[in-house]
């Protein structure tokens, strides 16, 4: 089900169905939204220009922001699919097996009215002088494989700074996996990495995800999966802003249970769950934002895996929760290639009018 046009509400609760009243009509009364750097067309006259980001930088992002159908919103929808290395190639493609082919990769991005396209050195690099300059480029550097045995979580460079700027990407991105024995070594190369980025005038994306079986506490039937909790990823983002991160990537928040405090580990305030935090979407998210410098920096959220028949409801949700928490976007990427390509394209665009919709306000 594709949303009709950008001002209708009603195709947007139509697909939230009963979600609707909770996520259209909530007010956020913990962090206002006045406090917020909220996206918008001069996100980066606003407040890119007057940070300490090299000039072509600014054009980097402005080129981000630029791109697709969410073009002079400050709002962003990227396709990311990096999955074959992250997940293995057949347990990403076999449901769709014309993605294992990069450049239908691309053309779902642009078809789909993507501000950019995510990927792999090798899928970018196959696909670079057709489609480079046609949709901004995004590389990711790093990888978790998963054909070492026995599988680990790892995430490691796959590619160059420079061989990104070679193949005209606008922006490149990597992941930190907080709270992993690895993370302090990540934490330094993707840090290096950004400042070389910059450098060369790319935009900066960090998936800021947490990794360590500590985190999930569900294997005795309660518990929780810290792994998505509010307080444990807004920290993760707040780290990766702290390395100059351009925009923040993270999962949805799942639970407002205090994660440091559960736990028993690092440091918190209880007044985060008193004052910041409820177990409302929304204002989880609006933590999660707070944590971005207030949105100095963007926060665009993943789309997750997908589960089949709900994920039209699932994907407008989380751009719903989104937008109204005043993040910058959402970056969806197996809801979409793991289905026929006008469907996927119609997912695409029903998460880009969200955003689209003047209805649909920050709470």
């Amino acid at each position: 089900m594709a949303i009709a046009s950008s001002s209708d509400l009603a195709a947007i609760e139509s697909i939230l169905g009963d979600d609707a009243e909770s996520l259209l009509s909530h007010e956020c009364a913990t962090i206002p939204a006045e406090r917020l750097h909220l996206p918008g067309p001069d996100f980066v006259d606003r407040l890119v220009a007057a940070s300490d980001r090299p000039t072509p930088v600014l054009r980097s992002i402005q080129t981000l922001l630029d791109g697709g159908r969410l073009a002079g919103t400050g709002y962003l929808s990227i396709l990311p699919v990096d999955q074959g290395v992250e997940h293995s190639a057949g347990a990403s493609f076999a449901k769709n097996p014309d993605y294992f082919d990069p450049e239908r990769i691309v053309q779902l991005a642009i078809e789909g009215g993507c501000n950019a396209v995510a990927s792999t050195l090798g899928a970018l690099g196959a696909t670079a002088r057709r489609y480079a300059h046609r949709i901004p480029f995004l590389l990711k550097l790093n990888h978790n494989e998963f054909l070492s045995y026995p599988n680990a979580y790892d995430q490691i460079m796959f590619a160059s700074v420079k061989q990104a700027r070679d193949q005209g990407c606008v922006a490149v991105g990597a992941t930190i996996y907080y709270g992993s024995p690895e993370s302090k070594r990540q934490i330094q190369e993707v840090s290096a990495a950004f400042q070389a980025a910059h450098e060369l005038g790319m935009a900066t994306v960090l998936w800021c995800y947490l990794r360590n079986s500590a985190f999930n506490t569900t294997s005795n039937g309660s518990g929780h999966d810290y792994h998505a909790a509010a307080d444990l990823t807004g920290q993760a983002n707040h780290l990766g802003v702290t390395i100059e991160a351009d925009i923040i990537k993270q999962k949805a928040p799942e639970t407002a249970a205090p994660g440091f405090l559960d736990l028993k580990f690092g440091k918190t305030d209880k007044r985060v769950y008193s004052d910041l935090l409820t177990d409302h979407p929304i204002d989880m998210t609006r933590y999660q934002v707070a944590n971005c410098y207030m949105g100095r920096a963007g926060l665009i959220n993943s789309g997750g895996a997908s589960s089949g028949e709900s994920d039209m409801h699932d994907a407008v949700f989380t751009a719903v929760v989104n937008k109204r928490a005043g993040g910058m976007g959402v970056i969806s990427g197996r809801k979409a290639f793991q289905r026929p390509m006008d469907e996927g394209i119609a997912l695409l665009n029903a998460i880009q009018d969200v955003y689209l919709c003047d209805d649909v306000t920050v709470a």
